[in-house]
């Protein structure tokens, strides 16, 4: 069965860390990656990586870093120097397209999204 299951949101301080993880089962990938929604703002691609190749959102760059355990069929995004404006939902989802670029219309496959809240 198709799935992608985060874990790993919660509420954390200004300047505090969070690690994400998404476990993806039931399908082969090309590209996997970390979406994020906050109230009233579009979802954006936050981090994705496809083979060895990662993107980032300008804003996270430094601070976020997204890794994958092939074995594990798991994908990770560790975020650190975190501040309020990283509060949100986020989602894992994934393409079946390689190198695609890291935005929600490439995506074919969606979590179901936890919460992270960063309060100053």
């Amino acid at each position: 069965q198709l799935q992608l299951v985060e874990s790993g949101g919660g509420l954390v301080q200004s300047g505090g860390s969070l690690r994400l993880a998404c476990a993806a089962s039931g399908f082969t990938f090309g590209t996997i990656g970390w979406f994020r929604q906050a109230p009233g703002k579009e979802r954006e691609g936050v981090s994705c990586v496809s083979d060895d190749n990662t993107s980032y959102l300008v804003s996270v760059k430094g601070r976020f870093t997204i890794s994958r355990d092939n074995a594990k069929s798991t994908v990770y995004l560790q975020m650190n120097d975190l501040n309020p404006e990283d509060s949100g939902v986020y989602y894992c989802a994934a393409g079946r397209t390689k190198l695609a670029t890291c935005h929600q219309r490439n995506m074919d496959y969606w979590g179901k999204g936890t919460l992270v809240t960063v309060s100053s």
